[in-house]
């Protein structure tokens, strides 16, 4: 993915088990896999029965885990976490899961996702005498659940589920028992697997595939789940809502040979890119993808038109956050270092360039001058998805209105700022289609709100649009 220059990043990625023997080493991996979603901060939370273990730093799996810490971390239990850092911004203090120490229930925290409401409750709680360690909305919940006094977890969690709004899939672990939950419109991914007799959550399926196990069921929105020595019990904390599951999932976050609500992640993408073929054909001689996430879209689109895809872009895999920083005139052409074009591929062809979103244009002006820049004669922009117009508020870093190129520019002028030959985008109801097609729009419905400017929550004045924050 082409995140870090593309300016629109994920926030987080959850992992969770209950009942294994390597219950540290289990996460390491399901966290390996859901890597992408996060590489600014990891840590991992286990239990022995009797008290909580953390590690966690900076960095990448590889960078926060080098020296055997998995090993130390004992227990049958653990929850584990990939951040980004959008609400709240980086540092060690924010990095997850968020360890809560007491004489009575412990408990560590994961969460993916954004409250819409943080900013009030963090004055209510300061108010009420409450002193916030970290800058993130995640140590709101954790604050809610305390205050609930003397009662039994399950009680405090469901009160402070109660309090908060936002798109939230979280893991609280005690000492005792593994608490998963998802808010009631189902805006954040999550789903329940088997490993033997061990319980796992994760936001990807993804993740239960490299670790070897089952896929059962996605966790329901409005669900609160409570995993201990007892079994397995559920309970609905809330009445679940319209779903609402964030599109851009779809689009460019998950990877994709994960299932997202029942429908696989390359599959949807294909369906894009064919539904953006019937929407804006154009005449061309090759059809290429943006790697890695418009790929699927754009063999989509090769498949609808019969225009062939080819390799026409590549993506330099050895270019990670360790590379050295570049002079100022390579900074300018930074997407060199990223994406190679294929001269033999384009060079006198008419390209049709898929790509998945434009946030602020200046990938895709880049891309385009390497195309043309490799003797591609025309180059036909085609986005499989609608035009950014609106921030998200759900934790989902898409920068703000007056930094999206759709919010302050025609589809005409965009062509023209970015160099292409033409421009089209999938359109809403096309999106729609791909994704939700004729199933049931209750329980599989979409959140695009980034499209449409519909928000299927309350954003409140004081609301903050999670973005990278140094």
């Amino acid at each position: 993915m082409l995140a870090e220059i593309k300016g629109i990043n994920e926030e987080c990625g959850v992992f969770a088990i209950w009942g294994h023997e390597k219950a540290a080493e289990m996460t390491y991996y399901g966290l390996h896999a859901l890597q992408h979603r996060g590489q600014e901060g990891a840590g991992i939370v286990t239990t022995d029965g009797d008290k909580l273990n953390v590690h966690k730093g900076v960095g990448l799996i590889n960078d926060v885990f080098s020296e055997g810490e998995v090993s130390r971390l004992k227990g049958h239990a653990a929850i584990g976490h990939v951040r980004y850092a959008t609400q709240g911004g980086g540092g060690y203090e924010n990095v997850q899961p968020l360890v809560f120490r007491s004489q009575k229930n412990s408990m560590a925290l994961s969460h993916n996702g954004n409250l819409v409401n943080a900013h009030a409750l963090k004055n209510q709680l300061e108010a009420q005498g409450s002193i916030l360690q970290t800058t993130s909305d995640t140590e709101v919940i954790a604050h809610l659940v305390k205050r609930s006094g003397n009662v039994p977890m399950e009680e405090a969690i469901t009160s402070a589920l109660g309090m908060i709004k936002g798109a939230y899939a979280f893991s609280i672990l005690t000492e005792d028992q593994l608490f998963i939950g998802l808010d009631p419109r189902g805006l954040r991914p999550l789903s329940i697997g088997r490993l033997g007799d061990a319980y796992v959550v994760a936001s990807e399926t993804c993740a239960f595939d490299l670790i070897g196990a089952t896929y059962e069921r996605e966790v329901k929105p409005g669900e609160l789940i409570v995993i201990d020595e007892d079994g397995f019990r559920t309970k609905q904390f809330t009445s679940p809502l319209q779903r609402t599951l964030c599109s851009m999932e779809y689009v460019y976050f998950s990877r994709p040979d994960s299932d997202l609500n029942e429908l696989n992640v390359h599959a949807s993408r294909k369906t894009m890119g064919k539904q953006l073929a019937e929407e804006s054909p154009v005449e061309a001689d090759v059809v290429t993808g943006v790697p890695d996430s418009s790929i699927s879209a754009a063999i989509g689109f090769s498949e609808a038109t019969g225009i062939p895809y080819e390799l026409g872009l590549i993506k330099n895999r050895y270019v990670g956050r360790t590379f050295i920083q570049p002079s100022q005139e390579l900074r300018e052409q930074g997407v060199k270092m990223k994406l190679s074009a294929v001269r033999g591929i384009v060079d006198g062809k008419r390209v049709v360039m898929v790509d998945d979103s434009i946030v602020r244009g200046t990938t895709s002006r880049r891309i385009v001058r390497l195309l043309k820049e490799a003797g591609a004669t025309e180059v036909h922009v085609r986005i499989a998805s609608p035009p950014i117009q609106n921030p998200c508020y759900y934790g989902i870093d898409t920068s703000t209105k007056s930094e999206l190129i759709a919010s302050n520019n025609s589809i005409e002028d965009m062509k023209e700022i970015i160099g292409a030959d033409t421009l089209a985008f999938l359109t809403p109801d096309g999106l729609k289609k791909s994704i939700v097609s004729d199933r049931d729009t209750q329980e599989h419905g979409i959140c695009r709100a980034c499209f449409t400017g519909n928000y299927p929550t309350e954003i409140y004045p004081d609301t903050e649009i999670p973005a990278y924050k140094d």
